[in-house]
């Protein structure tokens, strides 16, 4: 079995109404998917996470190194990539197209074995893992406390256990509105707070001081990814866990967050961070600091289905009899993309969403969506 083909898709989807966070707005949802064919029929699909259009470029780049290879030998193909761009993409938007592919050559290995990607992992420790809804990001108008709360509620009853808000408007504001949530969905939901790196160490400690009263489970993303021992400092100041890592890339850079002992929990995003060859290995990394991981997911069904094959093979830290549940970052903002692309639908029971047993990551590819979705003329 030999790769014969790459194909790489950019997907747009236009927002009905814009949203945005601390650091901009969003009114498109832009995504790179590549396709990876063999020459008996079989085909694997990925994601890259980042400016798709960039991303996209990079894959091609990369792709002649994939023609005629074997798709079972992803661990060669990935330091073929690696060492091909080494000299000039240590970090960044290439890494996240070796992610891409990375992700689609174990979703074809696991279809050639029949076997799901977790398995071929090493096995799953958990057959279910807790999504938290992501959302509560900020929106124009007047308002917003009272539309946050309303969406948290929402999440609530539609039966999730944990949710994650946005914070980065200023600490007055933030305040405000997380007290207002926390209130709303009572003390039994797990409420978590992102930032997306909005603030200074001063003024990080002070929102941390200020809502440690109202229970949340982590503060990711408070400070710039480049100043690893403010997250350090900031673990000193707060009772509060402190997450990052969704702006790092390849184990080399997990490791710096790690030996600056930066965070709580670590945030692996698959897709762009060097796929699931090396978020496995940043895991290894993690574990031999006690660690916990929990991926940051963004995207589509694609990203989701990666991550929920990567958190099925996670070994818990500590282990014990009944070890607890593990989360999985379910986004739950406006995506046309993300609910169409790939069947079947990931339904989420009991406050559970199941690991899907089906041969590689456990979906099949709508390929009219693609052509509907594509920036580009596909006949």
């Amino acid at each position: 079995m030999k790769i014969n083909k790459v194909e790489t898709f950019v997907l747009s989807d236009k927002l009905q109404e814009s949203f945005f966070f601390s650091q901009w707005e969003y009114s498109e949802r832009r995504i790179c998917i590549v396709k990876v064919s063999t020459d008996d029929g079989l085909v694997g699909w990925g994601e890259g996470y980042g400016p798709a259009d960039v991303i996209q470029a990079g894959i091609k780049s990369i792709a002649p190194l994939l023609i005629g290879k074997n798709p079972i030998e992803q661990e060669t193909l990935w330091f073929d990539m690696y060492r091909k761009t080494l000299d000039y993409a240590r970090r960044g938007v290439l890494a996240a197209s070796i992610s891409a592919v990375d992700v689609a050559l174990w979703d074809l290995k696991g279809k050639a074995l029949n076997l799901p990607v977790s398995v071929l992992m090493g096995g799953q420790h958990r057959k279910k893992v807790v999504p938290y809804a992501t959302g509560l990001y900020f929106s124009k108008g007047e308002n917003l406390i009272e539309k946050l709360v309303q969406e948290a509620k929402n999440y609530v009853d539609r039966g999730f256990k944990a949710i994650k808000m946005k914070v980065g408007l200023s600490v007055e504001k933030d305040v405000a509105i997380v007290k207002a949530v926390r209130k709303a969905i009572g003390n039994e939901i797990k409420l978590m707070i992102d930032s997306n790196h909005a603030y200074s160490l001063r003024e990080a400690a002070e929102l941390a001081r200020k809502v440690e009263a109202c229970d949340i489970g982590w503060f990711e993303e408070p400070v710039s990814p480049e100043f690893y021992h403010h997250y350090r400092e900031l673990r000193g100041k707060t009772s509060i866990p402190i997450a990052g890592g969704e702006c790092e890339y390849l184990r080399y850079g997990f490791q710096q967050l790690l030996q600056n002992d930066s965070v709580d929990i670590l945030q692996v995003d698959i897709c762009s961070a060097g796929g699931l060859t090396e978020a496995k290995r940043i895991a290894t990394l993690a574990s031999t600091r006690g660690v916990e991981v929990i991926p940051h997911v963004w995207g589509t069904g694609i990203a989701f289905h990666a991550a929920l094959h990567f958190i099925a093979n996670l070994e818990p830290i500590p282990g014990r009899v009944y070890p607890p549940d593990m989360y999985i970052e379910y986004d739950r903002t406006e995506n046309g993309i993300r609910e169409a692309l790939t069947a079947p639908e990931i339904q989420m029971k009991n406050g559970y969403i199941d690991v899907p047993q089906l041969p590689g990551l456990g979906f099949e590819v709508d390929e009219a969506i693609v052509r509907h979705y594509s920036t580009e003329i596909m006949i």
